[in-house]
């Protein structure tokens, strides 16, 4: 097998050999695998201090140094180099260590040292800073012996010697490892002709596959569970090359120690090889039993009829929905995307107010996880400020707030399973709009405090009111659609001025890419639906007066005509209209008259008349019977 090398690897290579002062950034805490022989055993896991030991080593360097200002200059991998160091620049090594401050104004600095080092002609040498990231508080917060420190260094890189070795001429170089470019001061870097900022990522599709290959793979198990379960494997390669293109799918984004830390946990759990996808979901969220993979198929086919109870007339956009759970529970989600981390269903959900969207998503959660709770909903007008960002995904260290976490990442952190309920996200500042983007993409978010949340086990739903009403000519809002337009046309309608917004006004198309086609447009709340809902609220109030007063309430059918009428006049607000004028015209009313007429409990009441034009409304009622009980 071909030797597998990183582009951050060959990157390392070529600008060695011309550039002094290299930055690496990014994933500096991770370990990696070295990828040829050399003075590492090939593709042995090791931290990157230890990578570039043997790395600088191999192309014939004769000293090779790591610095932190928590310890000074240590070589722990071939301490005979530190010895040389020491020797070579006018310092002493003393148990391993060379001390030496970051700042300062004597000669036995550690910028000074290295000054020394990277002039010197007698020996090839590296100076790797380590944890460069924590020698200042912040590079706006630079005092002049901080300012020096880093003059110092960049003096260092432009007197940098060529040195002749056994394996031909080479610079002496300064390496900087840094979790983030902007952790230094920008003119440190910046239009800086002998550096070269490296970026090392975490590994991708093909790093993370060649870990699932050849020796490699026997480790992820107990050794009596890979000899009983991997003959059967061995007769059906192509199930072996599913199972592992899944683990693949379902590990990106995370790190080469997290992948081992999967292996070792494996191991330990004596998992088969068939259930090695359920070490992700272990790791990820501490549990083996996925929620997703306990739903019940019994209990999905009957979800059209149980969202029907709860949500009238809205028979096209309830189809949408469970389309998109359908996806998610077949495990046909982003089937026609690279990723497989992203999150089980997005849905887009506008149209009038009042007309179920919200009750939806309530259902899903109640249907999918057994639990209404499982809806987490974020008001979006609460996060219409610049900074709302920080207060929805965690304010960065030292900011007022950071400790406390972010109010999203936090939920997710609490309950992975969950629909995510965003409502009027059109209200939400446009940089919370990119959170949402990688989101959307990858899947998961890293809070403010560095932690990672993973969104791939969520389903997502926006929620928004745009296209109910549009700008005209002048600027004005007007009515986009009304009642009297079928649910096509209300569509129809609705789509458009959503693709104007995102497009014309927003400026962000991208973010209706990531939605796709997954909007869902709820009708108007019609006669048909209007009646049904006012039925349905009518029949829970009786309901529950029987079971917590023991009062049965009777309606006449002339009396329900009267609130009929009345409750389904204006249909504009939708079922929460309707809501609305049940709780004004009946539920305000009838305890009215229950208390004025002393009626607790052990009664039955018969409603015979509104009068739904007095202010406030009143009704009629009649005791046809009080029980008594001992």
């Amino acid at each position: 097998m071909e030797p597998l090398i990183s582009k951050w690897h060959r990157e390392l290579e070529l600008f060695s050999a011309i550039k002094p002062m290299l930055i690496l950034e990014g994933n500096v805490l991770d370990q990696y695998r070295y990828p040829v022989a050399g003075s590492i055993p090939e593709d042995e896991l090791v931290p990157l201090p230890r990578y570039l030991q043997g790395f600088f080593a191999d192309l014939g360097y004769e000293q090779v140094v790591f610095y932190s200002n928590l310890f000074g200059f240590v070589n722990p991998y071939a301490p005979r180099m530190l010895e040389r160091f020491a020797q070579q620049n006018g310092v002493k090594a003393e148990g391993g260590v060379i001390p030496a401050e970051f700042k300062g104004n004597s000669a036995d600095t550690a910028p000074n040292i290295i000054r020394r080092a990277m002039a010197q002609q007698s020996a090839a040498t590296v100076t790797v800073l380590e944890l460069a990231s924590h020698y200042i508080t912040t590079p706006e917060r630079m005092d002049q012996n901080d300012v020096n420190s880093f003059n110092l260094l960049l003096q260092a890189a432009l007197s940098a010697s060529v040195v002749r070795t056994s394996q031909g001429r080479r610079q002496n170089l300064l390496v900087l490892l840094v979790n983030k470019l902007n952790d230094l001061p920008a003119w440190f870097y910046l239009n800086n002709p002998v550096c070269k900022t490296i970026t090392l990522d975490a590994p991708d599709r093909e790093e993370r596959k060649r870990l699932m290959c050849g020796n490699a793979f026997a480790t992820f198990f107990d050794s009596t569970v890979y000899r009983t379960d991997m003959p059967y494997y061995r007769q059906h390669p192509e199930e072996l090359e599913r199972l592992r293109e899944k683990f693949v799918g379902l590990t990106e984004g995370l790190t080469f120690t997290e992948l081992d830390a999967m292996r070792r946990l494996s191991k330990q759990e004596c998992t088969p090889i068939r259930e090695l996808c359920s070490v992700v979901d272990l790791y990820k969220y501490g549990i083996k039993e996925n929620p997703w993979e306990q739903l019940s198929m019994d209990s999905l086919r009957t979800a059209r009829q149980d969202f029907e109870k709860r949500i009238k007339g809205q028979d096209a956009a309830l189809e949408r929905t469970l389309d998109v759970v359908k996806r998610a529970v077949t495990g046909m989600n982003g089937l026609s995307s690279s990723s497989t981390a992203k999150p089980k269903g997005v849905l887009f959900f506008a149209g009038p107010t009042g007309t179920g969207k919200t009750e939806t998503a309530k259902a899903l959660a109640e249907k999918l996880f057994g639990d209404e709770s499982a809806c987490i909903r974020f008001d979006m007008s609460e996060y219409g400020q610049s900074h709302s960002d920080q207060k929805l995904m965690g304010a960065p260290p030292g900011y007022v707030g950071y400790e406390a976490g972010g109010q999203l990442t936090n939920a997710v952190k609490k309950n992975p399973f969950a629909i995510l309920l965003f409502d009027e996200i059109e209200k939400a500042h446009p940089t919370i709009l990119d959170k949402f983007l990688q989101i959307l993409e990858d899947g998961r978010m890293t809070d403010g405090q560095g932690n990672t949340v993973y969104f791939s086990e969520t389903i997502i739903i926006f929620t928004s009111n745009l296209g109910m009403y549009v700008k005209d000519e002048f600027g004005r809002r007007v009515q986009n659609v009304t009642m009297d337009m079928s649910y096509s046309e209300v569509e129809d309608a609705i789509r458009q001025a959503i693709d104007d917004y995102f497009k014309l006004e927003l400026g962000r198309p991208e973010i209706l890419n990531r939605i796709g086609e997954n909007i869902v447009v709820f009708d108007f709340i019609r006669q048909e639906a209007g009646e049904a809902i006012l039925r349905a609220q009518v029949n829970k109030i009786i309901r529950r007066m029987d079971e917590q007063k023991r009062i049965v309430i009777t309606v006449t059918d002339e009396a329900y005509d009267q609130l009929r009428q009345a409750a389904l006049a204006d249909l504009s607000n939708g079922g929460r209209g309707v809501g609305n004028q049940v709780e004004a015209l009946l539920i305000n009313p009838l305890s009215r008259w229950l208390f004025d007429h002393g009626v607790t409990g052990n009664a039955r009441v018969e409603i015979t008349a509104f009068d739904t034009a007095a202010r406030p409304a009143s009704l009629t009622c009649q005791v046809l019977e009080e029980e008594k009980h001992e």
